[in-house]
Parts: C-alpha cells; structure tokens; sequence
C-alpha cells in the first residue's frame, strides 16, 4: 500500500527554492535567504507553473518517521492545545498552520497570540483560515497577529545565529469570497501545524480532525473541563534526524502548504483596518489561557509528553488537491482522480481493488458516505454494483468494521440522516422489501413495529457476520438523563490490516468531491496497535447498529423532543428530499 516512486518532486515548487539544503557551496545565510524566498506569498501572475496540478501528478514518495497518536480522550484533547502553544514557543525559525476553522474564542485568540510572541522573537510566521469555514466580516484576529510583525525578532540560520532577515507574519484566506478566481464551493478541509518543517532537529507536524476552536480541546469558555467536547484524532509526525531532504515528511509538509497557501483565489490579508487593540486582545488572551488550571495542568508535563512514546513508521503523505480545480465533480469523479496520483481516496479504492491480501477493514468517520456511486461514471463500474459487497465477496475472510456518530452525538442531521438511511442499509440490507420497509417514513412499519424488529431478515442483517456499524451513544447519557458523557465524534482514520489512514478526510460526499483534504497513510506494528487501541476506545462507548439497546436510545431520544429528537424522527423525509434533490453531494 505504501509503495511510492522514489522522487521529490515538490522541491520543484517554486522554482526550486532551498532544494540545495546541504550543498557545500551555500553559506547559512543564503540558504536561509533562499528558504525565506520560497516562504513568500505570490499573487496569482506571479506563479510560474500550475503547481496544484504539479503536486497531483507526480507521486510522493515513501518516507521514514516518527509518529506519535494523539487520542481520543478529553485528556488527550486538551494535551494537543497544550503541545501547540508549546511548540509555538519553542519554534527556533518558522510555523505554518492552516485550519478549516479557527474560532474567534479562547483557543483561538491564545494560539494567535502566541505566534505574536514568536514572530517578536524570529519566527517566520505562515497561516491560513477557509474562507467559509472560518467566515469573518473584516478578519481582526487575524490582522491583530499581523500587526505583531512592526515588532518582528530576525530569523535565524541553521546554526542559530541571527541573520540580517527580519520575520514576518503572512496571513491569507483560502478562496476569498471576495476574489474573482476563488471556487467559493471548494474548501479547504486541511488541518496542518508545522513548526521548523525544514529544520530535522526541530521539526513537528500534528494533522488530524481538530480543527481551531475550544470545541475539540476539552475546555469550554470558563476553562472547565468539556466532556461533551468532540472526540478526535491527531498525529505527531518528525523526521528522523540524519533524514536526507526527500526523507522528511515535515520538508515535504511545508512544501504542500506553499502550493495550497498560494493557491489563485486565496486572498492575503493587509493591516490597513487593523488596531493595536486586536493585538492586544490576542495577548490577553494567551495569558488567559496559560493561567488556566486545567490547561496549566496538561502544558506542566507537555515538553516530555512531546519527546516519548514515538513509533517508527513509513509516512506518505496524500491530499486531493484534484479537487479544487475539478469540474463535473460528480459525473466524472473517476477521471478527475484518476489525475491525481496521491488522492486519498484515490489510493485508498486502487489498494482495495488491487491488494488481494487484504482482509479487515477498520473506518472511524463522523460522517460516512458510501462512495459506489461515484465510482460509476463513464461506465468505470456496473451502475448496479455495490462495491463494498463485492470486495467483501472476493475473500470469505474479509471484514469491515465501521464507528460512526449516532442521532444523539451528531452535530449534523443532514449527514446522519444519510448514514441510517443510505450508508448503513445498502450495505447490510441485501433484502430489497426489509430495505423499503426500513425507509417507510411511517415508524410503526418498522422502528415501532415489533413484528419487524422480530423478524428472521432484520436480525440477519443487524448481525451480518462481516460488517458491522457501531454508532456513539447510549442511552445512559446525560442528554437522556443519565451521567455518561459521550462528546461528539470528529475523529477520521482508517486502519487496513497493517497500515492505517489518519486525516482530515470524513470519506463524505464533500470531503471525496469539493474538498481539499491531507493525511498521512502509515505502517508500523506499534503505531497500527496504537491505533487499533483508539478503536477499541471508541467502539466500548458505542452501540451496533440496529441492536435493542441501539434503538431503545433513539426511542428515549424521539420521546425527549427537542432538534435532536425531532430530526431523529424525520430521518427519512430528510433523506428523500436529499436524494430527490442532488442536495447529498453537498454534505
């Protein structure tokens, strides 16, 4: 699965720059000069090469490195705000972050003050927000930071000594609604932290689900802890520290963040509306933040959290940059990634149909979607066939085990309306008269109907024997009166006998159509069990689907009114107007 041509080809990027890291002839500084060249933003005339469909056609390679798994817990979640502000502090020459959302909150606010503090003291500093994603009027945050550069420390060479460059901030706004070239409808998905990518001694990547916000850190705004926060994944990934350039997953990180970050369409932000005030609100808030006793409680045993418990494994990154320049994105789904040789899903379907060895599938999504028919344009695949049945019919022994959100932990009905109306039945219901009876939007046909719950068809789907759906929830939670806090699921990884996904992609319809997405496809023995512990986390506080227990929580849930309740019980007229109307492929 991890097969890759051994080419970097990313050293191309703009034309070049630093890509002679270790040539003798090179002083410190001019390297450094060059390095800081290739970090500059660029306008759209200025970009000599189509780089998006550059980083798509050639194939990543292979790469060794260090990975760390961030869990699920909300201790873990709060240890991965405490490693960002850490590592932001002790960044030495550059931070490159971009996130789907970055709130206007406490985690926010504190981040950005913290890259103030490090850009005063030489840190080049690179950051980017989706333009919808992280929507705001006139982008203060975001300009307060930028007013930090007025003050901006020197950057440093590789030996740690001052050069004559000053460090700047570059803030930019993936496809500005504002521009003429941006595709308002395709966004950045990408959650990326990289502190001194081209510095191996140094060098961090964390990507994952968490987005910039409290919601996925654990504390809410008064700094209390947050069980209801969502539950998601990360990775630390480092080089290894005698890694050549083409080596390092961190070189080759910052590289895809210059593509992306000058991306046609992407707006860069000035400090002409900007006030001190903005600047001073973000400091405020980083000190807030660092005097908090539960966040204070995580950072205290951070820098040792950050230097142990590594896996050794082979990391390649993918994306689906194919995405953001696709037309006909539906219609001709196969032939757009076809066009890109790191797609995530992309490689993901290529394994599946061409690894024969393969034998369990482990998928933890908060929205899945089944992506059969997409796969069916321009006659690729019979439009009939269910492609995840047919894998499963290659091989007796084959599995596939799915977590997904539950109506009592999603944040979005649009989505779990589709999984318990689409994802889930077309694959375990081969019974077409039990599938249109489980779609009847009358609940005394089937979830209130007893006869139905009884009979021989349902119980044999509900316990196929090699898929299983188990969904987050049950009905102890404190929604429902009880005292278990479940959170809300975020998390995306997959795990395919001895390697593993882990990203930002939710293998939705927007994530495989409209969205950028990135990731890291993985082995190692001991990161697989890592991640295959996470699983099992996930799974003890979740329920299959379709069990007693499964639908005795809906019950409870339809019973105690409210959103929730009331969209739970309307799930398959949502569906119906989804599908009549195309309207799915936009969730």
């Amino acid at each position: 699965m991890l097969k890759g041509i051994s080419i970097f080809v990313l050293l191309l990027v703009l034309g070049g720059c630093a890509s002679n890291a270790h040539s003798p002839s090179s002083s410190n500084d001019e390297w450094t000069s060059q390095l800081m060249e290739q970090r500059r933003w660029r306008d759209a005339e200025d970009l000599e090469k189509d780089y998006l469909k550059l980083s798509s056609e050639n194939r990543l390679p292979v790469q060794p490195a260090l990975v760390k798994v961030i869990g699920s817990q909300q201790a873990d979640a709060i240890k991965s705000l405490a490693a960002k502000i850490y590592l932001i502090e002790n960044a030495q020459h550059t931070v490159d972050l971009t996130y789907y959302i970055f709130s206007d909150d406490l985690a926010g606010k504190a981040t950005l003050g913290a890259l103030c503090e490090a850009v005063q003291r030489g840190v080049d500093i690179r950051i980017m927000v989706d333009s919808l994603g992280s929507y705001s009027l006139n982008n203060g945050n975001l300009k307060g930071l930028m007013q930090c550069e007025k003050n901006a420390g020197y950057i440093r060479d590789r030996e740690g000594q001052i050069t004559t460059q000053k460090a700047r901030v570059q803030a930019v706004v993936f496809n500005a609604l504002t521009d003429g070239d941006s595709r308002w409808n395709h966004r950045s998905h990408d959650k990326l932290f990289i502190v001194d990518g081209f510095y191996n001694q140094n060098a961090y990547v964390i990507t994952g689900g968490r987005n910039m916000s409290l919601h996925y850190y654990g504390i809410d705004s008064n700094g209390s802890k947050d069980y209801s926060a969502f539950r998601d994944i990360e990775v630390i990934i480092r080089p290894l520290i005698e890694s050549k350039p083409e080596q390092s997953p961190s070189r080759l990180s910052e590289y895809y963040f210059t593509v992306l970050f000058t991306k046609p369409g992407n707006k860069k932000l000035d400090t002409w509306s900007s006030y001190n005030r903005d600047k001073s609100l973000l400091l405020k808030s980083y000190q807030k933040l660092k005097a908090n006793p539960e966040f204070n409680l995580a950072y205290t045993g951070i820098a040792q959290y950050l230097d142990i418990d590594y896996r050794t494994a082979d990391a390649k990154f993918a994306h689906e940059l194919d995405n953001l320049n696709a037309d006909d994105v539906v219609t001709r789904y196969s032939h757009n990634k076809s066009a890109n040789a790191n797609s995530i899903s992309g490689i993901l379907a290529k394994t599946a149909y061409t690894n024969t060895e393969l034998k369990k599938i482990r998928v933890v999504s908060p929205y899945l979607f089944l992506q059969s028919d997409l796969l069916k344009d321009e006659g690729v695949i019979d439009r009939d066939l269910n492609t995840a049945l047919s894998w499963l019919e290659q091989d007796p022994e084959r599995s596939i085990e799915v977590i997904t959100n539950s109506v009592l932990t999603s944040d979005n009905f649009f989505t779990q309306a589709v999984i318990d109306m689409h994802t889930v039945p077309s694959l375990i219901m081969q019974d077409e008269t039990l599938k249109q009876t489980w779609l009847d939007d009358d609940l005394d046909n089937n979830e209130l109907n007893e006869k139905f719950l009884q009979s021989s068809a349902w119980k044999k789907a509900v316990n196929h024997p090699r898929i299983k759906f188990y969904q987050l929830g049950k009905p102890d939670s404190v929604l429902l009166g009880g005292t278990q806090y479940y959170g809300k699921l975020h998390a995306k990884f997959l795990i395919i006998d001895e390697t593993a996904f882990v990203g930002t992609t939710n293998l939705d319809f927007r994530s495989l159509l409209y969205n950028n997405e990135v990731g890291f496809f993985l082995s190692g023995e001991q990161l697989i069990s890592d991640l295959n512990q996470q699983f099992e986390l996930l799974k003890q506080d979740s329920l299959l689907w379709g069990s007693e227990e499964w639908l005795e929580m809906r019950k409870q849930l339809r019973a105690a009114g409210g959103t929730k309740g009331k969209t739970s019980e309307s799930q398959r007229e949502i569906y119906n107007i989804l599908e009549s109307t195309g309207l799915k492929y936009q969730f």
